[in-house]
């Protein structure tokens, strides 16, 4: 993974200010921001750059649409920000080479989010105050989109998160917090919980332990989780007393005793890649995987190179062949257009939340389209015009962004999902079955059907 080191041009004296002490010490030993972002994304780069390195050079044009993009080149989910960037730079290209957005070139600006909340909200800040993005795809992590949110509320910026699934933002959502300024293109773990109790079942498992990172992510996923597993007849050993760990620890002995005592049928795990393989490298060293214990994973874990973080046993065995996972599925209508245009330029598949990170972007040029504006009260108010209705169903974005200057309705249905969004700027969708391989690689195993009846 790479760090950014090249420094921002905005005011951080301001901004450690307006962030108060706590969330400014944590900035000053955090942040890495990123450098002056250009025009267009005319020469999206390989993979794994940094976002400063993410688009081409050039000013901004008057009047043109620009798009933000929160997401964590570094840090703990690094493994999925770089290619997220890498989907959003791909959409912007795609977009600019059939005429951009209102004749003008779409303008991506990224900020490294680090997986790290002070990070995060810092991030969002400098997107909305000082480059005035009208839309920002991200962050990925749900304890960053808590803490970048009601900044992007304020500054009256749409906010998109390809991946914060916890069911904090649905219940915010309700109470009117977001003003319709947030949306995500992944459900939210109210579904998840339910797919991983169905998975929990159908491997046989009737008394299961939690363990997960205790933020936004791990909590929401742990309040859904019980009480479905429950309700298919099944017992949680901690439930009084889930097992925690924090987002930095980097030890687990006495979470891992406490999950594991009493010999559990499962222990669910909702961790992200860097620490949930310490996790399980330091169960295998504790004989803890040497068992009928099953490992069922959450949609965090689920990265090609999972096998490779967690290491061998002893005798050249992968420590997390066989485990289980569940993430929501990626197989909406414009999920082929969407494969072979990102294989052809990174000359790899999509990874996980990708083709959400797409949708997002595409979703923001299309309502500034609709709506002949480029603010974010504007677009906010022409997403679901877009993305639903009686329009006709386009999976192309270029064509979406044709029929629309000729003032024809769209019904955009993109790689993700059909991408309809609920009053709370949710989607439902079903969601994979994934297992890593005796030989290290992931696959896609089977899906869970989430019926969704609480959006």
């Amino acid at each position: 993974m790479k760090r950014l080191n090249k420094p921002s041009k905005f005011n951080r004296s301001n901004l450690l200010k307006r962030l108060g002490g706590g969330g400014a010490a944590a900035l000053m030993l955090s942040i890495t921001a990123c450098g002056s972002v250009p025009q267009n994304t005319s020469q999206s780069p390989e993979a794994g750059s940094s976002p400063s390195a993410a688009t081409t050079a050039g000013a901004s044009v008057e009047g043109q649409l620009k798009i933000g993009t929160l997401l964590p080149i570094t840090g703990d989910l690094a493994q999925y920000g770089t290619t997220m960037q890498d989907s959003v730079n791909l959409l912007g290209e795609t977009v600019n080479a059939c005429g951009g957005v209102l004749g003008k070139p779409v303008q991506i600006v990224s900020e490294d989010d680090q997986t790290d909340p002070a990070a995060g909200a810092a991030g969002m800040t400098k997107l909305a105050e000082v480059d005035k993005v009208a839309g920002v795809v991200g962050a990925a992590g749900s304890a960053v989109s808590s803490a970048a949110v009601d900044i992007a509320v304020r500054n009256q910026v749409v906010q998109i998160s390809p991946s914060s699934t916890s069911p904090t933002f649905t219940d915010r959502a309700k109470k009117g917090e977001f003003n319709g300024f947030w949306f995500r293109t992944a459900p939210p773990d109210t579904f998840q919980g339910d797919a991983l109790a169905q998975l929990a079942q159908q491997q046989g498992a009737k008394e299961v332990a939690v363990l997960a990172i205790n933020n936004d992510y791990g909590n929401g996923l742990i309040d859904s989780f019980i009480p479905a597993f429950k309700e298919l007849g099944g017992t949680v050993t901690n439930e009084s007393s889930p097992t925690k760990y924090a987002p930095d620890a980097t030890t687990f002995d006495s979470e891992l005793r406490a999950a594991f005592n009493g010999n559990p049928d499962a222990i669910v795990m909702v961790a992200y890649p860097e620490t949930g393989s310490i996790i399980l490298k330091q169960a295998q060293e504790q004989g803890l995987l040497d068992g009928n214990t099953k490992i069922l994973m959450s949609d965090g874990m689920k990265t090609d190179k999972l096998a490779e973080l967690s290491g061998k046993t002893a005798d050249d065995k992968f420590i997390v062949s066989g485990g289980l996972g569940t993430a929501p599925s990626a197989g909406g209508p414009a999920i082929d257009q969407f494969s072979d245009a990102y294989q052809n330029k990174f000359n790899r598949a999509p990874n996980v939340y990708d083709p959400n990170s797409w949708d997002a972007a595409a979703v923001i040029a299309l309502a500034a389209e609709a709506a002949k504006a480029t603010t974010g009260a504007a677009i906010k108010d022409q997403i679901r015009a877009v993305t639903s209705g009686d329009g006709e169903k386009v999976t192309d974005v270029c064509q979406g962004l044709a029929l629309l200057r000729e003032g024809k309705p769209i019904n955009y249905e993109g790689a993700s999902g059909t991408v309809d969004f609920n009053p709370e700027g949710d989607v439902v969708g079903s969601y994979d079955v994934w297992t890593i391989a005796d030989d290290g690689k992931l696959q896609v195993q089977s899906k869970i059907e989430v019926a969704g009846s609480d959006s």
